[in-house]
């Protein structure tokens, strides 16, 4: 069987550097295309997309994915992928901008210099009388809380730590990379509450879930040191507006640094309200369009799964002359037993298998001496909860 070829459905502009990974004699990659194997995007709303039966896979050249319809796209067995890591050090020098941007009344100050009027000598008269208004304070000694110990959080807590800050994390979900990868002079908090209560900076890095959404709430604000800071560069959703609004007020907070304008906070003279620059550098966007471009082609060309949001990780190095499988399905018993009944049933021999699970879903590999019959592929398609059966061809 010669090599597949894959049609490639692109909703955004993608990084040149990342569909340069995609080989052009296999790969056909356009705005516009019909029947495509699997959609690239970055920030398209795929929610009201009618996603095209031929779709094997969804990819996003980003960490988020809240606008992918994921649970939609599970129950057909597609996995959604994203490049967790990629845009991390982009994000994380903005965060530590924020820190400085706080701490001096950077934007404030900038902004009065830029209302005064006047010569020379006027301008140095009301400078030297108007500075005192933005006496800010140096971050040594410090205490900065980081909520969220994945790669951005990681990165944010070691830079804070290398600048003389008091560093303390909470994860109660870090793995084991990350928790490698953390320095040992960050503290572990024991609840948000605890951290909450140690800090004079707040920055969080965690995704939109219904667990986090206004996981910074009025509660928790109150528990912080007076003239706090908080800085969100994650998602709108997981502050409380409202409640920071009134802990600004009251004094309890002093400032609020985050990515996600809206139009009670762009004018607040104690918030600095960016537009979204977290993940915006060439350097990111090359970077993320580079690891999803390699995570989708070894999924499409070796059924291989990493990176996903959705589906377990998954890789299985190949068998030499073997034809693969890989079977979507619903987490149940039994599966892999009645996989493996169907293909006995046809005298199938099975020369190397790996199954793994993930919440309510599984996926399996399956490597297999010969040829697979349509017939058979028919089978493994009508047991109940098996989502999607494909051959991978190899390369």
């Amino acid at each position: 069987m010669g090599k597949e070829t894959f049609k490639i459905l692109t909703l955004n502009n993608i990084s040149v550097r990342g569909l340069e990974r995609l080989p052009r004699e296999r790969y056909e990659v356009a705005s516009e295309i019909g029947h495509p194997d699997a959609i690239l995007l970055r920030s398209a709303d795929m929610h009201e997309m009618d996603v095209a039966t031929s779709v094997k896979a969804v990819a996003r050249a980003g960490a988020g994915t809240n606008n992918i319809p994921v649970s939609r796209l599970s129950k057909r067995g597609i996995p959604v992928f994203n490049a967790p890591g990629a845009n991390a050090n982009a994000v994380k020098e903005l965060v530590i901008a924020g820190l400085f941007l706080a701490a001096r009344n950077i934007c404030p100050a900038w902004e009065y210099v830029r209302g005064l009027k006047g010569n020379d000598e006027q301008l140095d008269e009301a400078v030297e009388k108007g500075k005192k208004k933005f006496v800010g304070y140096e971050l040594p000694g410090r205490t900065l809380g980081v909520i969220g110990l994945g790669a951005i959080g990681v990165e944010v807590a070691n830079a804070a730590h290398l600048l003389g800050m008091r560093v303390l994390g909470f994860d109660p979900q870090i793995t084991v990379q990350r928790a490698w990868q953390l320095s040992s002079g960050v503290e572990q908090a024991l609840s948000l509450d605890d951290l909450f209560s140690r800090s004079d900076m707040i920055t969080v890095h965690v995704p939109l879930l219904d667990a986090t959404r206004n996981l910074v709430n009025a509660a928790r604000l109150r528990l912080m040191r007076n003239g706090g800071v908080i800085m969100n560069f994650a998602r709108s959703g997981i502050v409380d507006e409202a409640a920071v609004l009134d802990a600004l007020g009251s004094g309890k907070l002093n400032s609020y640094v985050c990515d996600f304008p809206t139009a009670q906070l762009k004018d607040h003279p104690k918030i600095v309200a960016l537009p979204h620059l977290g993940a915006s550098t060439g350097e990111a966007e090359e970077n993320c369009a580079v690891m999803v471009a390699d995570t989708l082609r070894d999924f499409l060309e070796n059924g291989n799964i990493r990176n996903s949001v959705n589906f377990p990780e998954a890789i299985l190095p190949r068998t030499s002359s073997a034809t693969r499988l890989s079977i979507a399905n619903e987490n149940v018993p039994n599966m892999v037993g009645q996989i493996s009944t169907a293909l006995a049933g046809a005298n199938l021999n099975i020369a190397d298998l790996l199954n793994k699970s993930r919440g309510e879903l599984a996926y399996t590999l399956i490597d297999i001496d010969g040829s697979v019959p349509e017939a058979v592929l028919g089978k493994l398609r009508q047991i109940e909860g098996v989502l999607a059966v494909r051959v991978v061809v190899a390369a």
